[in-house]
């Protein structure tokens, strides 16, 4: 880049944005896979898998993230060393704390009532499994919330065991 010239450069910089500017912003939308387009654009090797969200959940708060990983990393990885993160997942008590919290309820005392939880000793099992993995964390006494970095990753687990209208092909 540093052998261009400022003309050839700019020139450059002109065509792209016409580019952009020409396709109106609805065309993406239009398509089946119209994130995996975008993602298809920047692959390198052998592929990468991506999610990413934009939630606004009931309490106000605001998430966005995105996370992407190499295809050929994740195949190679060890899965059994990430079993404590799903196991801790694999309760019905953990996940209806989890959509509490989500949903702004936020205290132990309010926890329990939401979980139907007996006794204390119960709740604080459950909220110990989630907040071990990392699923959890206390933000104050007796206050809990799901670390902003895994509430999109949380709804996009959920989203992959939930039937959804959503088209896919085994290309």
């Amino acid at each position: 880049m540093a052998d261009e010239s400022l003309d050839e450069r700019v020139a450059a910089l002109e065509e792209r944005v016409t580019r952009l500017e020409s396709a109106p912003p609805e065309a993406d939308r239009d398509e089946v896979f119209w994130a995996l387009e975008g993602l298809r654009r920047r692959l390198t090797g052998q592929g990468q898998v991506l999610f990413t969200g934009a939630v606004d959940l009931p309490n106000g708060e605001h998430y966005e993230w995105q996370q992407g990983a190499a295809a050929h990393g994740l195949l190679d990885a060890d899965w059994s060393e990430h079993a404590a993160p799903y196991a801790a997942l694999g309760h019905p008590v953990r996940l209806t704390l989890l959509r509490g919290v989500l949903r702004g309820t936020r205290s132990a005392a309010e926890l329990q009532e939401t979980a139907g939880l007996n006794t204390t000793g119960q709740l604080y099992h459950h909220l110990k499994q989630l907040t071990a993995a990392g699923w959890l964390q206390a933000e104050g006494r007796g206050h809990y919330q799901v670390p902003p970095g895994r509430v999109v990753p949380l709804l996009v687990l959920l989203s992959a065991v939930v039937p959804t209208g959503n088209r896919t092909t085994g290309e």
